[in-house]
């Protein structure tokens, strides 16, 4: 690698927002049911998610969260103005977001990130030009975005500090790319089991213990009925 590439190299990865990920889980590590119910902290929590919400810059999810929970992503349970409202970022490898979803509302501005994917599909490119006037588009060249390229962008855009609320997928490949500096979980004292309902990571996941993430227990405190956890990703 030349001495110029490792410097861009090397600035695509500090050049980027502080990213908490910010999740609630079950005791046995779900995130959901094997039929996608996802109801599982308490209200005293759901205060928790939207006043972090309000202190972020941005606040980032995958596709699979937007089709399943067409969520809105805006600053709600506590008292509120529309400025306090972080950006939107969707990770949506072929531009799947449906027209009428929330998201898209003009509570906040919204990012869609695709791949190269949607330029090769022409169904998908002209579905991208109308999303592209309720949002913002960022166009990976790679057939799935590129991570590492995206929170470059993100921090060009002035979004300092992002809140993954990713699904397990998205999660995983965020940590894998070291792009994670913080974890706060929700623990609910709740077990579902279930080989097919998702856990905080999936993925590809590591083949072996030495690969793992490490992480570092900052703070830790009872909230309700919940127990919330708070790591440094080390």
């Amino acid at each position: 690698m030349s001495e110029t590439n490792e410097i861009q190299l090397n600035m695509m990865i500090i050049m980027k927002p502080y990213v908490i990920l910010n999740a609630a889980m079950t005791l046995d590590g779900k995130i959901a049911t094997k039929t996608g119910s996802l109801e599982i902290s308490g209200k005293e929590d759901l205060k928790r998610v939207h006043e972090l919400r309000k202190e972020v810059d941005g606040i980032m999810v995958g596709i699979n969260t937007v089709l399943v929970d067409d969520p809105r992503l805006t600053v709600h349970k506590i008292p509120s103005i529309k400025s306090d409202n972080p950006i939107r970022i969707v990770v949506d490898n072929q531009g799947r977001i449906p027209l009428k979803s929330r998201i898209l509302n003009d509570d906040a501005q919204t990012i869609i990130t695709t791949s190269n994917k949607v330029k090769k599909d022409k169904k998908s490119l002209e579905h991208c030009k109308k999303l592209s006037k309720k949002a913002n588009i960022f166009h990976s060249k790679e057939s799935s975005v590129n991570l590492k390229e995206l929170m470059n962008y993100l921090y060009s855009k002035n979004i300092k500090t992002l809140m993954l609320e990713g699904g397990s997928t998205l999660n995983f490949s965020m940590i894998k790319e070291n792009l994670i500096d913080e974890i706060r979980v929700c623990i609910a004292p709740i077990v579902v089991g279930g080989k097919y309902a998702k856990t905080l990571f999936d993925g590809e996941g590591f083949d072996f213990m030495n690969e793992a993430i490490n992480l570092e227990l900052k703070n830790s405190y009872q909230l309700g009925k919940d127990l919330i956890l708070e790591y440094k990703v080390l």
